[in-house]
């Protein structure tokens, strides 16, 4: 291989790697729709959703972003009436992770009270997104 050819393909490869990070940089912690997923409170160990919404965080004991998660859904969660925060462990569940396509934590669902999935955010949720999907 000429080295001509090897750092053209090292570029590339850096290019197409810095293109990707980007994409997904982006897309964290955007809203998106919860599909016909239905939740089950019990999964979380609560008796009963949130009389306006719930929402759930699924993390893992190894997620770094999680606690950051945690504080800033509990301190939102504070200044709503109604309005309820649990957290899911998938380390100690794993099957829920397949049952509610969690493919990466932390992953935030706004539930509603019937356990309806009105929308999903991987990643750091926005606090404006959390307010438009709650309003919606």
């Amino acid at each position: 291989m000429s080295p001509a050819f090897a750092l053209a393909a090292a570029l590339a490869l850096l290019g197409l790697a810095t293109a990707l990070g980007i994409v997904l940089r982006v897309r964290d912690g955007r809203r998106r729709t919860g599909g016909r997923l239905r939740f089950d409170p019990a999964d979380a160990g609560v008796g009963a959703l949130g009389r306006h919404a719930t929402l759930v965080q699924f993390s893992t004991e190894m997620c770094t972003r999680c606690p950051q998660v945690r504080r800033m859904l509990s301190s939102y969660v504070s200044e709503r009436d109604g309005v309820h925060h649990v957290e899911v462990d998938l380390t100690h569940r794993p099957d829920l992770a397949s049952r509610y396509r969690v493919l990466q934590t932390p992953t935030t669902f706004v539930v509603d009270a019937s356990g309806a999935v009105l929308a999903r955010f991987h990643g750091v949720p926005q606090r404006h997104a959390l307010t438009d999907a709650l309003t919606a």
